[in-house]
């Protein structure tokens, strides 16, 4: 103890009381502050430093994380006949519903999980999320009624949202910068699989046994995440761990007046109540939010909505069986695997436009949107058109590689730039944006069948094809602005 009290000395730093008063409200008595603090860039303790060995482990066990809560939002998709024969009485929009509320939930849970995140740490959030969302996931498969569903739905949504959001909080303090794409990427990857890879396993699954066992599936499956986060999750956000070893030292030298440096003069009920309106506050007065926000909820909304209308498509068209229809997904999940070699690309873009610029922009990572405004309209029409004629199935499935392309470059490019742009507080910037998107993804998919009636196949997806042409070029604006927006965002924030 003693040995590591000497080797923290180096990282206090003594501060007059003059200006420890004035910067963190330090008792006028105190003849010194003393701060503790990171001992340069290079200290080993910094998360950001910490052994490739270590890191991998905290970054798998997140990425299982966002596997396993994107898997139920989709999973219970091909069983929704199934369901609505059980429960007698019930509509189809109701049992629509069921799959729509659960990413209302996703919305709703990172508005407080992700701010919390920033006062409390990432682990706690996470470990606290794995477990309520296990249990939250065995109450759908024993609800009796369709309410009872919605409630556990909508409350699996809300717990299952947590490493959505601080996932990207957690990239932002163990990787730098300039490696932040290809991490991003397999991160993204671990997430949008997830809801394409779920409606196959469970057609078949539903098929086979009952759909309960959907859910049965999902628990066993959280409760192997829960008890990997325990295992292997280390906590990384820097506030937290420096007030963690400003404590220890309180206790070893018994000296009250030793302070985390980043440590806040605001009680910690006005620190929650600031971290809890960060999101919203982003939302509505930063651009980059705002824009960011509104261009996900688009692709969320189109990506949903097809989700919903693939089974059916393919089951009334192409006289699939509800297992053989599942696998229709896949095309989407083999464009979504692309996504691996583009995030290792808009790295490399990144270094370069660093060099030969001389200054590094969150905003290089944007670029990465120009394949996913092409790719996206490119396979909605081709989806559209060809199963709207009765084309070889083959056809509309090659449209939804080029659908999961768009996607997937899009997610990437859009969380790896709000990453990099808001850094401390990206968990925030993330949950703002997820609550968009995460609210449009559940309701459109309900105007759905109405819109496909009306238009049909062919001239909806078309008319989603412009939407997400026009909206997909419009993040480029930041692209070309002359100084870095998180700058000036950043000076808003409240810390």
């Amino acid at each position: 103890m003693i040995e590591e009290s000497k080797s923290w000395e180096a990282n206090v730093h003594k501060l007059p009381p003059s200006s420890a008063s004035s910067s963190k409200g330090a008792s006028s008595n105190a003849s010194f502050l003393k701060l503790v603090d990171w001992n340069g860039p290079d200290d080993p303790e910094k998360p950001v430093n910490w052994p490739r060995s270590q890191k991998n482990k905290i970054l798998a066990a997140v990425c299982l994380m966002r596997f396993t809560t994107p898997l139920a939002s989709s999973m219970m998709a091909p069983a929704l006949l199934q369901i609505e024969n059980e429960f007698q009485g019930t509509s189809s929009m109701v049992m629509n519903f069921a799959v729509s509320i659960y990413i209302i939930g996703f919305g709703i849970g990172p508005l407080v999980l992700a701010p919390l995140s920033e006062i409390y740490g990432r682990n706690k959030i996470y470990n606290a999320g794995n477990v309520l969302f296990t249990i939250c996931t065995a109450c759908c498969g024993l609800s009796p009624n369709a309410t009872s569903l919605l409630i556990f739905r909508l409350l699996s949504g809300i717990m299952g949202g947590a490493p959505l959001t601080n996932g990207g909080g957690t990239i932002a303090d163990l990787v730098p910068v300039n490696e932040r794409g290809f991490i991003m990427s397999v991160f993204s990857l671990s997430m949008l699989l997830a809801p394409v890879l779920g409606p196959v396993g469970g057609g078949f699954l539903a098929q086979a046994a009952d759909w309960r066992w959907i859910f049965w599936l999902l628990t066993i499956l959280s409760a192997i995440t829960a008890m990997v986060g325990f295992l292997f999750l280390r906590e990384t956000y820097g506030p937290t761990l420096l007030e963690r070893k400003a404590a220890q030292l309180r206790k070893q030298t018994g000296d009250p007046d030793i302070q985390s440096a980043s440590k806040s003069p605001l009680p910690l009920q006005r620190l929650i109540a600031l971290a809890i309106m960060r999101p919203m506050k982003l939302l509505c007065t930063s651009p980059v939010s705002i824009v960011m926000a509104l261009y996900m909820g688009l692709i969320y909304g189109i990506i949903y909505l097809l989700f919903t209308s693939y089974t059916v498509v393919f089951q009334q068209q192409y006289g699939f069986s509800q297992g053989v229809a599942g696998l229709t997904y896949l095309g989407m999940g083999l464009g979504c695997t692309t996504q691996l070699f583009l995030g290792h690309f808009s790295d490399k873009i990144h270094t370069k436009l660093t060099q030969r610029q001389g200054v590094e922009r969150a905003e290089y990572h944007l670029l990465m949107l120009i394949p996913a405004a092409i790719s996206l309209p490119i396979g909605l029409i081709i989806y559209g058109w060809t199963a709207e004629y009765h084309v070889h199935w083959i056809v509309p499935l090659i449209g939804t590689f080029f659908i999961g392309v768009g996607f997937s470059s899009s997610m990437t490019s859009v969380q790896t730039y709000l990453v990099g742009a808001f850094t401390a507080f990206s968990a925030s910037a993330l949950a703002a944006n997820n609550v968009v998107r995460s609210l449009i993804g559940g309701v459109v998919p309900l105007s759905g069948p109405e819109m496909y009636g009306k238009l049909g196949l062919g001239w909806g997806n078309t008319l989603l094809a412009l939407l997400a042409l026009v909206f997909g070029l419009a993040p480029l604006w930041f692209y070309k602005t002359k100084e870095p927006q998180n700058q000036s965002e950043r000076k808003t924030l409240p810390v």
